[in-house]
């Protein structure tokens, strides 16, 4: 039981955080950039990050909800763990190389 409410309670706060940052609000939540002086944070494109990171929470989100099934199979854990592993790994390289979101 315990693990469906976790699954509800992630799930659900993934989702919101990627619907917020698609929206291109929510900066002060990416963490590095909240901590910047205003002088660097106007050296990069905020909408552009945001929606980055929105694109990584929703599917880690939507995701998560397959949690859901009761009878869920060992795959799926293996599954959802790869892909979580892979999207923050990608997006660390992504945004952490080729100045992608410097103006």
């Amino acid at each position: 039981m315990a693990h469906l409410v976790m699954s509800v309670v992630f799930g659900t706060l993934f989702v919101i955080l990627g619907i917020v940052f698609l929206s291109g609000r929510g900066s002060f939540l990416i963490a590095g950039y909240n901590t910047m002086s205003k002088e660097e944070k106007a050296k990069y494109d905020v909408n552009a990050l945001c929606k980055f990171m929105g694109k990584i929470f929703l599917p880690l989100g939507i995701l998560t909800f397959g949690f859901l099934i009761e009878s869920i199979e060992s795959w799926y854990i293996w599954f959802y763990l790869n892909i979580m592993f892979a999207l923050i790994i990608f997006a660390a390289i992504y945004a952490n190389t080729g100045n992608r979101f410097k103006k």
